[in-house]
C-alpha cells in the first residue's frame, strides 16, 4: 500500500511538473501589451512599534510576503538605540532600535531579539511562516568594534540563533519551503578582503537539521550565499583568488550556484566583479556582472549552462533584479541619454518600461507569474512613485489605484507575490516611512480581506496587541536599501561591502 501511494504521488508530481512546464512554454510566447485593465487596491499601513518608521528588506530580492498575505520586515520602537547612530553597515540605525515584525491578519507582531540584543531584522519568510534574518546579541565585536549580529530563525513564535562558523557575525538571507537556510557567517581567520568587512573570512553557509555547514569558495577566501530554492539550489558570490584587481580593489568575485554538494562558478561578462540578485525555482539566476575593464556592468541571466548578457537600453550599465518562474526578467538599465529606466526582458528582448509622468528614472524590483511588475519611479536620487506594469504595459501610479482615503503616500513597491499582493513603502506628511501592503480588490467587489466596511474610512496603522512592541530603526540601510536608487557602483551590494568603515567606532 505504501509503495503504491508513493508511486502515485511521484507520478502525480511528474504530471503536474510536465503540465507546469508546458504552461510556462505557452506563456513564454506572449509579448508585452500596450493596454491593460486598471486594477484597484486596499492599502494597509503596517505601522510601527512606537517609533517613526518601518520597512521591508529590498535588496537583493527578498521574499517578504507569503501567498496568505503574511509579511516580514522591521519597525522602529520607541526605545533609544543604545549604540547611538553608529555606522554599522548591517543595521544603520537612527536614534531608535528596530525589531523584526511578522504581519498576519491579526496585526503586527514584534518578533523580538536575541537575549540582550537591541535590534533585529526579518529578511525572508517561507510558505510555512518560518522566518529568517538577523539580530544583535548585546555583544561588541572586539575586532571591528561593531555590535555583533547573528543569523536567526523565528518559528513557532520563538527565536533561535543559528550561530557562526567561529567568528563574531552571521546573516541569514533566505529559507526555502523545506526549512533549509542560507546566508553568510564569519570564521576566525583574519582576512583583509572579508566580504562582510569585519576582519575575518566571510563564508557562505547552509543551515539544515540544526547544523551550519560551510559551502566553501570558488578558490578565494570568501563566499556569500543569498538564495536557496525548493530544489536546494543555492546562489551567491565568491572570490576566486586572493589578488586584488586594480579597478575594483577586491579579488575577482564571481556569482556561483551550489548544488549536489558542489559550487559552480557562473563566470562573468568579461569583468572581475559580479553578483546574483535573484533565482527562481528552476535554477535560473539573474544579477549583474562587470564587462571587460570593470568600468561598466550589464545584467546577466544564467540559464543553467551559460551566462547571457541581457544588454542595456542603449547606455553603459544595467542590472537584473528579479526573475519569475517563467524566466521573465526585470531590472533597470541606462538609456542612451544616461537615465536609468526599468526594463522587462522576455523572449530574448529587453523592453523599456519608461517612467511615471515626467520622472527621469525608474527601477523594476519584482515580477510575478502573472507578468505583473512593480518598482519605483522618481528623479534618479529618490523614489517618488511606486508603479505597477502589467505584461510590459504602461506604468500605473500605485498610489492612484488605492480605493480608500489615505494619508500614507505609496512611494516604493518592493515585492509582488503570485496572487498580486504588493509589499510597499509609503510616506506620511511628516516624512516618516511605513511599510505597507496593497491588497487587490477584485472586479466583483469582493476583496482578499473583509474590507467593505472600511473602504472609505481613513487609513489607520495596522498595529496589533499580539505582543507588546519595542522596536527599532527605520533608517534605510545599504543592505536593505532604498528601493529607488540609481544603483550606482558605490551602492551595489558587492561594492559597498568594500566601502566599510575602516576605523573602529567609539564603543558605547
Amino acid at each position: 500500500m505504501k509503495s503504491k501511494f508513493l508511486f502515485f504521488l511521484v507520478s502525480a508530481l511528474a504530471t503536474l511538473t510536465t503540465a507546469y512546464q508546458t504552461k510556462a512554454q505557452e506563456f513564454q510566447a506572449r509579448q508585452p501589451v500596450v493596454r491593460q485593465a486598471r486594477p484597484a487596491y486596499r492599502l494597509i499601513d503596517l505601522g510601527t512599534f512606537g517609533g517613526p518608521n518601518s520597512q521591508f528588506a529590498t535588496a537583493p530580492t527578498s521574499n517578504v510576503l507569503t501567498l496568505f498575505g503574511n509579511a516580514v520586515g522591521a519597525a522602529d520602537t520607541s526605545t533609544a538605540n543604545p549604540y547611538g547612530v553608529m555606522d554599522n553597515p548591517y543595521l544603520l540605525s537612527d536614534q531608535n532600535t528596530e525589531h523584526a515584525f511578522y504581519r498576519c491578519y491579526g496585526g503586527l507582531m514584534d518578533l523580538g531579539t536575541l537575549p540582550n540584543g537591541a535590534s533585529s531584522f526579518a529578511d525572508w519568510i517561507n510558505q510555512s511562516n518560518q522566518i529568517v534574518g538577523f539580530s544583535e546579541n548585546g555583544e561588541i565585536d572586539p575586532i571591528s568594534g561593531f555590535p555583533e549580529i547573528i543569523a536567526v530563525l523565528w518559528r513557532n513564535d520563538k527565536i533561535a540563533s543559528l550561530g557562526t562558523l567561529g567568528g563574531n557575525h552571521s546573516l541569514a538571507n533566505s529559507i526555502n519551503d523545506r526549512g533549509q537556510i542560507v546566508g553568510a557567517a564569519l570564521n576566525a581567520t583574519p582576512d583583509d578582503f572579508s566580504l562582510l568587512g569585519l576582519g575575518t573570512e566571510t563564508r557562505a553557509f547552509l543551515w539544515q537539521s540544526g547544523k551550519m555547514s560551510d559551502l566553501g569558495t570558488l578558490g578565494g577566501a570568501d563566499a556569500f550565499a543569498f538564495f536557496i530554492n525548493d530544489k536546494s539550489q543555492i546562489a551567491g558570490f565568491s572570490s576566486t583568488n586572493s589578488t586584488p584587481v586594480d579597478a575594483t580593489g577586491l579579488p575577482t568575485i564571481d556569482p556561483f550556484v551550489w548544488q549536489n554538494g558542489r559550487m559552480t562558478d557562473l563566470g562573468s561578462l568579461g569583468g572581475n566583479l559580479g553578483q546574483p540578485f535573484a533565482m527562481n525555482d528552476f535554477g535560473t539566476i539573474v544579477g549583474y556582472s562587470d564587462i571587460a575593464g570593470d568600468q561598466d556592468f550589464h545584467p546577466f541571466l544564467w540559464n543553467g549552462t551559460k551566462m547571457m548578457d541581457l544588454g542595456t537600453l542603449g547606455g553603459s550599465d544595467g542590472e537584473a533584479n528579479a526573475v519569475n518562474d517563467l524566466g521573465e526578467v526585470v531590472g533597470d538599465a541606462d538609456t542612451t541619454g544616461g537615465a536609468d529606466h526599468a526594463f522587462l526582458w522576455m523572449n530574448g528582448k529587453m523592453h523599456d518600461l519608461l517612467t511615471i509622468g515626467s520622472d527621469a528614472c525608474s527601477i523594476a524590483n519584482s515580477i510575478n507569474l502573472l507578468g505583473q511588475i512593480v518598482g519605483d519611479s522618481g528623479d534618479c536620487s529618490a523614489s517618488d512613485h511606486a508603479f505597477l506594469s502589467q505584461n510590459g504595459g504602461p506604468m500605473m501610479n500605485l498610489d492612484s489605484l488605492v480605493v480608500q482615503n489615505h494619508t500614507l503616500t505609496v512611494t516604493s513597491a518592493v515585492f509582488i507575490d503570485d496572487l498580486g499582493e504588493i509589499a510597499c513603502r509609503g510616506a506620511l506628511p511628516n516624512g516618516d516611512q511605513h511599510a505597507c501592503l496593497l491588497v487587490p480588490v477584485l472586479a466583483s467587489g469582493k476583496r482578499n480581506e473583509p474590507l467593505t466596511a472600511q473602504a472609505d474610512a481613513p487609513l489607520q496603522p495596522e498595529v496589533s496587541s499580539l505582543r507588546a512592541g519595542t522596536a527599532n530603526t527605520t533608517t534605510p540601510n545599504l543592505r536593505l536599501g532604498d528601493g529607488m536608487r540609481k544603483r550606482a557602483r558605490g551602492l551595489r551590494m558587492a561594492r559597498w561591502l568594500r566601502l566599510r568603515n575602516t576605523t573602529t567606532p567609539a564603543r558605547p
